[in-house]
This record gives structure tokens, C-alpha cells and sequence, in this order.
């Protein structure tokens, strides 16, 4: 194995009273045709704790030096393979990436600037993660999509009979259409700041009297299984009376008021929706263990220098 051992000792050098001083855009480690600057391990604990909203502390800067140095060794060995099998970097594609992780692109880019990150560094970085997630997806498509249906159908049926009862929630939604970004990030900032305060009601009538785009719909009962699974983690977690922070969507930001729960026997189970829920959940399993597996290989034949 090419991999050597990381010694930390370098990087205490600029953890030390201020804890992030002196840094100079000096080579730590070479990943095959790849450096890391200690520029860039600055950069990418910054970056995490801006979007993390931590500060930094002798408790945690082992850890945030660690992780950030083992992702910047995984991002170059992925942008190494992507290269090298001609990835296409599809500026449309990794936009609306980016789109369905960050909610609100210029708020992110000011929160980096206030901060002195560069958002171009940051997008590279996501960038890099689409075209692996392309690579993966070609390599092993056939395997991903090779899923055991009588197996499956085994565990839909284990777990319909495990469940006793089954949640049911009452969604109320109010949707702000965004043809652009242009004003984006204050009504975003506005919303959040406002929906602790204001019940589902007060807020559509706030910005309808702005003239702000929005609609209001009771979207009724709907059953936890039918929901989408990361909706439907938000919602157990909520009480009655409870909104969501605000959802992006493809052309349109939700938020999601929940009016009522209860509970359904399980004859009123959406079996077609919840077969394709355990479908899409096994493409996922299937789809992170080829990524881990595919980067373990690579890091374990790749030359990793400390310089």
C-alpha cells in the first residue's frame, strides 16, 4: 500500500494561538499529481465552520484538522479519477446539484465572502463530488440497480406486519415560486427569521400584502410512508402546529405546516409507494457502498507524500 501515515505535528504549526494564523500557501502533502497547500486546509475548516455555524476550540481542532485533511485527499484522488475517465463537467447539471443541497446560493455566497472564501473554491470542491457521483453511477450502474425483489418484497412485508399502526399527518404548505434569484435571500432571510413568531396563517398574509408570489394549500392527509423519506423524517419529528424551515425545491422554496397527526391501520398502507421508497432507498445503499469501496481502492494504491 502507497498510503502513508499522516503525521498532525505539521499542522499544529498554525493551530496555535490564534488558532488559525500564519498560514502561508506552503505544499503539506502530495496526492499522486496532486498538492495540498496548508491554504487549503485552512480554507476547508473555515468553510465548515461558516456553514456549520461552530466556532473553533482546543475540544474540537484535532478533529476539524483531521477531517479536513482527509476530505481534501479524498477530493483529489476523485478529481484525479474523474480526469482520468473524461468525466464531462456539465456547468447546468452540477448547478442544479449544488441547487438541491444549498437552499439559497447568494445568501451561501455572501456567508463565504463575509468570511473571506472564496465561493469558486467551494463550488470546485461540489463540483468534483457530481462528476464522482457521475463515475460511480457508470462504473456501476448495473450492480446499483440489481436489487433482490423477492428479498425486498420479504422486508415491505416485515415491516407492514411489524407496524402496528401507521402515521398519518395532515400537511398544510405554503409554496414562493422563483423564476430567478434576484431578491432570494431576503425573502429566505425574512421567512426564517419570522417563522417562530408567526403562525401558518400571519405569514401568508405578510407576503401576499408584499406582492410576494405565493400559495397556500391544505394538501390534506397523506401517510408517512407515501411521503418522501427525508419529508417524512421532518415531520415525526414535529408537533402539531409546527413549521419546517423553508424547503428548496426545483423552481420554488415550501414551507410545510403540520395541522394534525394520527394514526392508520395498515390497510390504508400505500404499498406502491412504499415499494418504490425501499427501491430507491436500496439503490442508495447499493450506490455509497460502490463510492466508499471504489475510493478505498484508489486510496490504497495511490502515492500519498508528506512533503
Amino acid at each position: 500500500m502507497k498510503f502513508i501515515h499522516i503525521n498532525f505535528f505539521i499542522l499544529a504549526l498554525f493551530f496555535s494561538g490564534n488558532l488559525l494564523s500564519n498560514i502561508e500557501n506552503k505544499i503539506v502533502l502530495k496526492v499522486e499529481n496532486q498538492i495540498i497547500t496548508d491554504f487549503e486546509i485552512k480554507n476547508k475548516i473555515l468553510t465548515s465552520l461558516v456553514l456549520s455555524n461552530e466556532e473553533i476550540n482546543q475540544n474540537n481542532i484535532n478533529k476539524l484538522k483531521k477531517d479536513a485533511l482527509n476530505t481534501l485527499i479524498d477530493t483529489k484522488i476523485k478529481k484525479i479519477e474523474v480526469t482520468k475517465y473524461n468525466i464531462e463537467k456539465d456547468i447546468s447539471k452540477i448547478e442544479s446539484y449544488i441547487d438541491s443541497i444549498y437552499t439559497d446560493i447568494p445568501s451561501l455566497r455572501k456567508k463565504l465572502s463575509e468570511n473571506n472564501l472564496d465561493y469558486e473554491l467551494f463550488y470546485e470542491d461540489l463540483a468534483i463530488q457530481f462528476m464522482w457521483q457521475e463515475l460511480i453511477y457508470n462504473i456501476y450502474s448495473k450492480r446499483i440497480n440489481n436489487i433482490d425483489f423477492n428479498s425486498m418484497d420479504n422486508e415491505i412485508t416485515k415491516y407492514i406486519e411489524s407496524a402496528s399502526e401507521i402515521a398519518e399527518f395532515r400537511i398544510s404548505e405554503i409554496e414562493f415560486p422563483i423564476n430567478n434569484n434576484e431578491g432570494l435571500e431576503k425573502k429566505i432571510s425574512d421567512i426564517e427569521k419570522e417563522i417562530k413568531d408567526l403562525n401558518f396563517d400571519q405569514i401568508v398574509l405578510k407576503y401576499n400584502n408584499q406582492k410576494l408570489n405565493s400559495s397556500s394549500f391544505d394538501l390534506g392527509w397523506i401517510s408517512s410512508v407515501s411521503l418522501d423519506p427525508q419529508i417524512n423524517k421532518i415531520m415525526s419529528k414535529m408537533k402539531v402546529g409546527d413549521l419546517t424551515r423553508p424547503i428548496k425545491r426545483q423552481n420554488s422554496i415550501i414551507i410545510l405546516k403540520l395541522t394534525d397527526k394520527r394514526f392508520s391501520k395498515k390497510q390504508n398502507i400505500d404499498t406502491a409507494k412504499l415499494k418504490e421508497n425501499f427501491i430507491n432507498k436500496k439503490k442508495n445503499e447499493q450506490f455509497n457502498l460502490y463510492s466508499r469501496s471504489h475510493l478505498s481502492k484508489l486510496k490504497n494504491n495511490s502515492l500519498i507524500e508528506y512533503k
